[in-house]
């Protein structure tokens, strides 16, 4: 068994991406994520990488999008304001089916808001990352070991489908200290025709362009692009279940909701109520299929959230709307607590097994 050491979220992230075959970074501080950016100061120069503090959100995922062309593993990392400000880079990038990862440790808003955790950029990853039509792969860890292997398992995926993978922390999993293995599996990086290494004399020039000036051209790059994603929703859903074999409740929630969420399913079976979780690791493509199941069997469903409900609609959607989906939340930076949740819990109880 690997040697475990003891890390912070944000600093298994960043290791992780090393490990991964990254070599090239570029960001700019914010709390709760600033700790990637530090580490990364110390780690790129001693291993033959690029760090850079660039002059600005803008500018780190322009730089982001000149070093995905040349198909070299890149990464930026910033939280909630600095990924709006990142918004028209990442569309850039899609649009140009250019693979990097980005992450987000979200912090409290609107606006500058606070620096405690929150989930409220759930929309902007999942539904509006930037202008145009375009998705990214959204990935939810919940604890500091998920935030080492799903670093990994982006860059892969990024890799793979010519797209950008978002690691979408809370600012819990930012900054809480967990072991950590960091001997993390990683596949042999995949050939990329398309990057912009030179020609050598050998083969036509590579363009990376996101403009497209004839219509017909662009609608079948969009048609293309997301007869790829319906490959993606298709075959790279991620989720956790816990105690879902007999529940009649069932828990949505993920990253530091979900263990909170434990710990009230916990209390709550003792108290012979049969209450279980769904757990969404990846958030897009989010995990129809074991919300399609449950709502067969439970009476309801309850999301719990660390914002107004952002994911409530596509529990519902993926539940198909057979039974009732109830939001349990807080907001603002604040967490749920594990007796809030199992009070939740309680009421729907109250309703009867379905």
């Amino acid at each position: 068994m690997a040697d475990k050491v003891l890390m912070k979220g944000n600093e298994a992230i960043a290791e992780a991406a090393i490990v991964a075959g990254c070599r090239h970074y570029f960001g700019y501080p914010i709390t709760p994520q600033t700790e990637i950016a530090a580490y990364m100061a110390k780690r790129m120069p001693k291993i033959g990488g690029t760090f850079l503090q660039a002059e600005s959100e803008i500018a780190a995922i322009n730089m982001v999008y000149g070093v995905a062309s040349t198909g070299k593993r890149v990464m930026t990392s910033s939280s909630s304001p600095g990924i709006s400000l990142k918004g028209e880079g990442l569309s850039y990038l899609a649009g140009a089916d250019l693979p990097s990862l980005v992450v987000n440790v979200q912090r409290g808003g609107p606006g500058l808001g606070g620096i405690q955790p929150s989930q409220s950029d759930y929309f902007q990853a999942t539904k509006a990352g930037g202008h145009g039509d375009f998705r990214m792969i959204v990935l939810a860890p919940a604890s500091v070991q998920e935030m080492a292997d799903l670093t990994v398992k982006g860059f892969e995926l990024a890799d793979k489908y010519r797209m950008t993978s978002m690691i979408l922390a809370d600012g819990t999993m930012g900054q809480m200290m967990e072991p950590v293995s960091l001997d993390l599996a990683v596949n042999p990086p995949i050939e990329k025709p398309w990057a912009t290494t030179g020609t050598k004399m050998e083969r036509e020039h590579n363009i990376v362009n996101s403009l497209f000036l004839v219509p017909e051209e662009l609608e079948k790059s969009n048609f293309e692009r997301y007869d790829r994603y319906k490959y993606i929703e298709e075959n790279e859903c991620m989720w956790e279940e816990y105690l879902m074999d007999d529940a009649e409740i069932c828990i949505a929630a993920f990253g530091i909701a979900a263990r909170v969420s434990k710990n009230a399913i916990n209390e709550a079976r003792k108290q012979g109520i049969k209450v279980g979780l769904i757990r969404p690791i990846t958030l897009w493509p989010f995990p129809n299929a074991p919300f399609k199941k449950a709502a067969d069997k439970v009476s309801q469903i309850i999301s719990v959230e660390l914002s107004m409900g952002q994911m409530i609609d596509d529990v519902r959607l993926a539940s198909e709307c057979k039974v009732p989906v109830t939001l349990s939340n807080r907001a603002g930076g604040m967490i749920p607590s594990p007796e809030q949740v199992l009070d939740a819990i309680k009421e729907a109880a109250k309703g009867g097994a379905k």
